[in-house]
């Protein structure tokens, strides 16, 4: 058997061309395609070797479409480019460079080139093979994903709709993926909505708002009676809400430089827009009462569940209200006494090497050995056409001409009004929405709710109450946990003593910023056991957190501090009162276990990138 080509360099040219501009000012362009970046270089009126932004990583391209202008005697086929790229402030700013495919004599041939790059991007950014030269067609590309997307009005300090209405739903639609949006309404909407979906009807469902609303989507699906099957759905979270830890580690496992806000929001969006989807560890955790419920997050005793919980109150503050319990819990720092058991891990590559600079648990302390649905109507939704999304503008306002009105290839006459000067051009928000003729596939979703949600009169934000999860009575077994009362297996480790905090972690990150296990992936097959033991200063405790930004926490060598990556934990407190928080959520207290179950879910990812190097 002949072996399997080559990978194609990232320099290798896939396709190259030259280009008109738009507006028409007698400028032309080469642009070079290759698997890693587009290269836009200017040919007149001055040639440029080295332009300005002429260097446009895919990372950064969320999708492209091909426009006509309403012109009869304009032969010419248009190509348009949205990015993202970083401002000097770091901000990514959002732009739509237009170029004019005006090679051939008709304009049939034109479209046809234009569409050619069109089908060659837009596989690129899916992730599809590319055939072999002179064969790239738009019959390449896939129907596009249909994406249910569940947003919580409420988050973000009540701008989540904000941030969904102007910069999520126009990069998706650029991107061309198909969607039904929906309001969340109040505490556990997201659960009984998926419970009663059909499945089927969807290829991954996203949310977007912090990471509750993902725990509550989660926990549906392992709710119903086809879970093996519900929880193969990918899902993906686009961050609106205050803590995003989730959503950091995604950020980070596509190779995007850390960050917050809405800078965080684009790189996911980006990200979703690209495809691609991981094997995602879900912890089954089974509280005193004998409830059960899923996590892909954490399970937090002491100081960290403290700040989240009583951090609450100030949540109109968004991020500033974790800074704000820090220093409330520094202030007056509790310690708890309880005992911690576990079953350590075999996984040699999960396991901490001496680069990492973790501490060796058993080196720290002296560790003992223990002795099928209906579909649902979904309501209050807004479906993908068509939208009032923002467009590129394609008019210049100092031109002295006017410029040709553009719209989409064979797009319906409503596409294509009149307007001029410094109005947006009136473009398709779904542009891959295109039949191999060109023109649009009909994608009839729910009926479109006109409007932002209502807000309530006080503040914006809801009253908040801590509600214990509702508990799956489905799911997989856990085969290592003995049920909670009685004795432990052989090969189980137990800590016993006063401790500060613990904290059982399956991504890499406790929140956007704090990069609580550098090493951590999403498919590890180990649940991260954290935790500080009493007789830390608070002045030590702070430097833990500030260095949690870096990562480089275990570097600090402070001796309260253990780590080590197990399958499975039981965490007994012994002291009456405390709080238990899992995925941030406060849970019943008492004791709990908990137990990892390898690749059991799916998250949306994006393609893999080098960390901390993206652009």
């Amino acid at each position: 058997m002949a072996p399997p080509p080559a990978p194609l360099a990232a320099s290798t040219p896939l396709l190259h061309g030259e280009f008109g501009s738009y507006p028409a000012r007698g400028s032309r362009f080469a642009l070079t395609l290759t698997s890693q970046a587009l290269h836009i270089q200017r040919l007149l009126p001055k040639p440029t070797a080295r332009p300005r932004d002429g260097l446009v990583p895919l990372s950064v391209i969320s999708g492209c479409c091909t426009l006509r202008s309403h012109s009869p005697a304009d032969s010419a086929a248009y190509l348009c480019i949205y990015t993202y790229l970083r401002g000097r402030r770091g901000g990514r700013r959002r732009a739509a460079r237009t170029f004019q495919a005006d090679g051939a004599a008709t304009y049939e041939e034109n479209r046809a080139e234009a569409q050619r790059w069109v089908a060659a991007l837009m596989s690129l950014l899916r992730g599809l093979p590319l055939p072999g030269e002179g064969e790239i067609s738009p019959e390449l590309l896939p129907r596009p994903p249909r994406l249910l997307l569940l947003v919580n009005p409420f988050g973000g300090r009540g701008q989540a709709w904000q941030w969904c209405e102007n910069h999520v739903l126009p990069m998706i639609s650029e991107a061309g993926l198909s969607f039904n949006l929906i309001q969340t309404e109040r505490h556990n909407h997201a659960r009984e909505l998926v419970q009663g979906l059909s499945l089927s009807e969807w290829d991954g469902i996203v949310t977007l708002s912090g990471d509750g609303l993902l725990c509550e989507v989660l926990n549906g699906l392992l709710d119903r009676p086809d879970w093996e099957q519900a929880v193969k759905m990918p899902l993906g979270i686009l961050p609106c809400g205050s803590g995003n830890a989730l959503a950091g580690a995604v950020n980070r496992h596509g190779g995007f430089a850390p960050a917050l806000g809405l800078d965080l929001l684009l790189n996911c969006s980006l990200l979703l827009c690209r495809g691609g989807s991981h094997p995602l560890d879900l912890l089954s955790v089974t509280l005193a009462s004998g409830s059960r419920c899923f996590s892909f997050l954490s399970v937090a005793w002491g100081f960290v569940s403290d700040v989240d919980i009583q951090s609450e109150r100030f949540r109109a503050l968004g991020r500033a209200r974790f800074t704000l319990g820090t220093v409330l819990s520094l202030a007056t720092l509790h310690t708890y006494r309880g005992r911690l058991s576990y079953l350590p891990a075999t996984v040699e590559s999960a396991s901490p090497g001496p680069a990492n600079g973790l501490p060796r648990a058993k080196s720290e302390l002296a560790l003992a050995p223990a002795p099928g649905t209906d579909h649902s109507p979904l309501h209050r939704s807004v479906s993908d056409l068509p939208l009032p999304l923002p467009q590129p503008a394609l008019t210049s306002p100092g031109s002295p001409d006017p410029l040709p009105v553009l719209s989409l290839n064979g797009g319906a006459p409503e596409l294509a009004g009149d307007w001029g000067g410094a109005v947006e051009a009136p473009l398709s928000p779904d542009p891959l929405l295109l039949s191999p003729s060109g023109s649009p596939r009909a994608a009839p979703l729910s009926p479109i709710t006109e409007g932002p949600p209502e807000m309530p009169a006080a503040s914006g934000l809801p009253p908040h109450t801590t509600t214990t999860p509702v508990a799956s009575t489905r799911g997989p077994q856990d085969h290592l946990l003995p049920p909670l009362g009685t004795p432990l297996p052989p090969g189980w480790v137990t800590v016993e003593g006063d401790f500060v905090l613990v904290l059982a972690l399956s991504p890499s990150h406790l929140s956007a910023d704090l990069l609580a296990v550098p090493h951590a992936r999403f498919d590890d097959g180990v649940v991260h056991l954290l935790w500080v033991r009493a007789g830390i200063s608070r002045a030590m405790l702070l430097r833990l957190f500030l260095a949690m930004d870096r990562g480089s926490h275990f570097n600090l060598g402070c001796p309260q501090v253990g780590y080590v990556p197990v399958r499975a934990f039981r965490l007994e407190p012994l002291t009456p009162r405390g709080m238990l928080t899992v995925d941030g959520e406060l849970v019943e207290y008492g004791p709990l276990q908990g137990e990892i179950h390898p690749g059991l879910g799916t998250l949306l990812t994006g393609p893999p990138g080098y960390a901390g190097q993206g652009p």
